[in-house]
Parts: C-alpha cells; sequence; structure tokens
C-alpha cells in the first residue's frame, strides 16, 4: 500500500521552482506526511465502514512509514501489521455473533439450529454459519475439523486488513481522499516556506 507522490501539479511546480533545493527537500515531505496520516485516518474509517471492525481495532494493525525518498519520486507507506504466521489474516471469532433476540433463539430452537455458530463479516451483509465450526484456544480461535476424526484441526481465518484495504470501495475512498489532499498540502507547505517558515 505505497502512496506515490509526484509533483506533476502545473501550479505547484511553477511554486517549488521559486524555492531552494533545500527548502524542497523539507517542503515536499512535510506535505507528503500530512497527505499520508489523512489517508491513513481514511482507511480505518473505510474499512470500518465495510467491514464488522471497530475503528480502534483497525488502526493498531496499519503501520505509517514516513515520506521517504526513491532517485527522484517521493513517497510514503501504509502497510498492514502481520501479527501471525498467517500475515495477519483475521481468525473468524472477531466476526462472530455476540447476541441474538429472544425470538431468533426460540426459532432457533425450533429449527434445530441453536447451536451454530454465526459470523458477520461484512457490516451490510448477512450472517453465515460454518458447518462443523467450534470454538477452541480458551475462547479466542474458531476451529474446524479435518476429516471425521477428532484431530487434526485448523483455523478458520478470513481475510485481513491488507486485503480489506485492497477491496474496491475501500481503496477508491482512500485514493480519493490522497487525490484531493495531495495538492491542497503541497500548496500550504510551499506557501509556508515562502512566509520563512521552514528557515
Amino acid at each position: 500500500m505505497e502512496i506515490n507522490v509526484r509533483t506533476d501539479f502545473r501550479d505547484v511546480e511553477n511554486k517549488l521552482n521559486k524555492l531552494s533545493n533545500e527548502l524542497q527537500l523539507r517542503v515536499i515531505p512535510a506535505a507528503v506526511n500530512k497527505v499520508a496520516a489523512k489517508a491513513s485516518t481514511e482507511m480505518t474509517r473505510s474499512i470500518a465502514a465495510e467491514f464488522n471492525l471497530k475503528s480502534s481495532e483497525i488502526r493498531g494493525k496499519l503501520k505509517l512509514r514516513r515520506a521517504q525518498r526513491n532517485v527522484a519520486k517521493w513517497f510514503a507507506t501504509l502497510e498492514p501489521v502481520a501479527t501471525s504466521r498467517r500475515g495477519g489474516s483475521l481468525n473468524v471469532i472477531r466476526f462472530m455473533e455476540k447476541t441474538v433476540s429472544l425470538a431468533e433463539a426460540k426459532r432457533r430452537r425450533k429449527s434445530g439450529t441453536q447451536n451454530q455458530l454465526r459470523f458477520q463479516i461484512l457490516k451490510k451483509g448477512g450472517k453465515k454459519t460454518i458447518t462443523g465450526a467450534f470454538i477452541g484456544n480458551n475462547g479466542r480461535t474458531v476451529f474446524v475439523r479435518i476429516g471425521k476424526e477428532r484431530l487434526p484441526i485448523r483455523a478458520v481465518q478470513t481475510i485481513g486488513i491488507g486485503q480489506m484495504f485492497n477491496t474496491n470501495r475501500v481503496k477508491s475512498r482512500v485514493l480519493d481522499r490522497i487525490n484531493t489532499e495531495l495538492p491542497i498540502e503541497m500548496d500550504r507547505a510551499i506557501n509556508a516556506a515562502l512566509n520563512g517558515v521552514f528557515r
């Protein structure tokens, strides 16, 4: 998840050309960092709007690397924090149904489905069931058995924060925010430099 920043805006280019190389090296990363911070906030909000996660859960899974330069290109990076060997994928326990109405509980008892575990990953989606799923690891993990025997078992994982970002609606919102904020923050940083703030 890289935010690649190019200064190919005509007005911005004209203003940058009025600055010394030394000031440009301070102005550009200052603007990039501001935009990257806003992109991180937008990413958290967008994922929380689409998926059944709290913003606090998402924020702790994103790492922001501040502005760096690679040849003539400045960039900042937003990346998911891998919390396991699975690369940050989430166990479905995070999306398990926590409460149920009395009427729904009664309906499930009648249908014989009261012991099925139900999950809701998408905020606007319906609840899903996984055949044979059960909770283990002191209530921290959902497992299924592989085959008919008691063992072996495997944890049931779903997409992680990085994959959530790459869904079309989330990614589109973040990129729109970057495209809106980049010229604004570049202009602010240049004006600050012209007014002597960076000296």
